[in-house]
């Protein structure tokens, strides 16, 4: 089983709140280590490194000004890296 440490934030659900790269970087590990698919494990935690590199940041990983997206548009944007 492969989920983040943080769970699934039940307390922020359905607001757009919650931070979704640990989960997708679960879903790394499982592409990799259950299903023998490095290069798309590897692309899909290019696409994160890449992501925070560029500056985006969720609220909880948000500095002091700086702006933070919800949930969905994160979800978009690292969907847009993959295999695009």
């Amino acid at each position: 089983m492969y989920e983040p440490i943080h769970g699934s934030a039940p307390d922020i659900a359905g607001r757009g709140m919650a931070n979704p790269l640990a989960s997708m970087l679960s879903a790394a590990m499982m592409l990799r280590w259950s299903f023998g698919l490095h290069k798309e494990a590897d692309e899909l935690e290019g696409a994160i490194d890449g992501f925070l590199a560029e500056g985006y940041r969720t609220a909880d990983i948000a500095s002091s000004g700086q702006s933070a997206l919800q949930t969905s548009k994160v979800g978009d944007m690292i969907a847009a890296q993959v295999g695009g």
